[in-house]
């Protein structure tokens, strides 16, 4: 699933990071096709995020399967653009999923604010029509270097805050934020739970501990096998509702 880089690319060329194939580099898991996560099925929904390593995506089989929303990745940085995004975005539009789109962020590149614009202006906006959710923010292990990207904990915070304000302030809604707890909690010293909604990555039955101050999470990402599977925190009304804001 992961794609293997070695040493780090000059700006411009980064390639396709899935999410979530840096953190099952560096904590494992997520390789399970049969694990299924301990939750409520009448107050969870069933979702999925896709990336240009699934290529086209057949919908209407993973719709038959359960799957009610999906997240596409559209950009990593300030070069990257995911060539299946059209397929991906609107396929899953069409067959009646709530869809939303990520960004794989690279602090260590450019700011917050240049890659939070680079991802609106390519696929990561916001439109109440009921069907689409707020961009998400990937945030995890850096796959050209080190783990926080050469950056402090504060310094991290910042960056993370530059890019979520200004992803506000062009679509009106704080970005969901991507990660795992181990990553996070080495990495970063801000708090983001009265803003931004969590999406935690950890492949396991249970969601265990949650990144600093977060009480609740929103979307746990619990396995990659055969894709990344998600689940929503609520029953089908209230992922309406994050989706309309």
């Amino acid at each position: 699933m992961s794609t293997q880089v070695t040493g780090e690319p000059p700006s411009g060329t980064e390639t396709d990071t899935p999410m979530g194939s840096q953190i099952r580099k560096h904590e494992g898991g997520g390789d399970d096709p049969l694990l299924t996560p301990i939750v409520d099925p009448l107050a969870t929904v069933a979702g999925m995020d896709v990336s240009s390593h699934q290529g086209n995506v057949d919908w209407g089989s993973w719709w038959n399967q359960g799957m009610r929303f999906a997240y596409v990745k559209a950009t990593e940085g300030t070069g990257y653009k995911n060539p299946n995004f059209a397929q991906q975005y609107n396929g899953s539009y069409n067959v009646g999923m709530i869809r939303g789109s990520y960004h794989f962020a690279l602090p260590d590149r450019s700011s917050g604010a240049a890659q939070a614009n680079y991802f609106v202006d390519n696929g990561g906006g916001w439109s109440k029509d009921g069907k689409t959710l707020p961009g998400a923010l990937d945030m995890e292990y850096n796959p050209y270097g080190s783990t926080c990207y050469g950056k402090s904990k504060s310094g991290m915070t910042a960056w993370i805050k530059d890019f979520s304000d200004t992803y506000h302030s062009r679509t009106g809604r704080w970005p969901v934020i991507y990660t795992s707890t181990s990553w996070w909690n080495q990495c970063v010293d801000g708090d983001f739970s009265s803003t931004n909604p969590l999406w935690v990555a950890r492949y396991a039955s249970t969601v265990g501990q949650l990144p600093y101050k977060w009480g609740v999470w929103t979307i746990w990402q619990y396995t990659s096998s055969p894709l990344d599977k998600n689940t929503f925190n609520g029953a089908y009304d209230r992922l309406q509702a994050l989706a309309n804001g």
